[in-house]
């Protein structure tokens, strides 16, 4: 293989106990790799956030760095340490690896979803998808592009209800433009199986073909 690791999980290289891993998948699609900086909601760890996505993770090349916090900064006082780090991997693992720039996705669940909305909101020249599950809210300081979102929540949800949270969100980023796709399911504060596959097929649709919207 021509990548710089064989397939399997790596310490991700930020430091501390509170690491990450990176993740070479064993058998992704030919060509440019899509990756998936992949966050975990409060309390989380990369460990969990990889079994989530446990269906899709040898589809892409996965970043799942872990917050230094018990959730990621924007909650625990602001932008700052966390973000620090997004981008020390990113500028790390980039150059370094053969990622497909039409699919650089930052996706997570819970309140690593409403990071990864937030995240991919502030940096659209550099994310080309956002893959949020069950988020809370969006809270960007700029805004950069039009990256192209993709929503789900349970319709039973606990922790985040859906009316408070994603079916607010939803009709203010498409009156604000952005290409999304919203995928409500019955079921609680989780990420079915099925979700995690609808996510993969929007990141990996071409474009040009069909525009995986609506």
């Amino acid at each position: 293989t021509p990548w710089p690791l064989p397939p399997g999980q790596y310490p991700l290289g930020l430091g501390g106990e509170r690491d990450g891993l990176l993740r070479v998948p064993a058998a992704a699609p030919p060509g440019p790799l899509p990756l998936i900086l992949m966050l975990h909601g409060a309390t989380g760890t990369a460990e969990r956030a990889l079994r989530r996505i446990a269906r899709i993770a040898d589809s892409a090349l996965l970043l799942l760095p872990e917050s230094l916090g018990t959730t990621w900064d924007v909650l625990e006082g602001g932008y700052g340490p966390d973000i620090a780090r997004i981008e020390a991997a990113l500028a790390r693992i980039l150059p370094a690896w053969p990622v497909d720039p039409r699919r650089i996705a930052v996706a997570g669940f819970s309140d690593g979803a409403s990071y990864a909305l937030s995240l991919a909101l502030m940096n659209g020249a550099a994310f080309s998808h956002a893959l949020a599950f069950s988020p809370g809210f969006v809270a960007p300081v700029s805004l950069d592009g039009r990256p192209r979102l993709f929503l789900s929540h349970g319709t039973a949800d606990r922790v985040l209800n859906i009316d408070l949270c994603s079916r607010r969100l939803v009709p203010k980023l498409r009156q604000s433009g952005y290409p999304l796709i919203y995928r409500e399911f019955e079921g609680g504060h989780e990420l079915p199986e099925e979700i995690a596959l609808t996510a993969l097929a929007f990141l990996m649709a071409d474009r040009a073909a069909a525009p995986p919207v609506d």
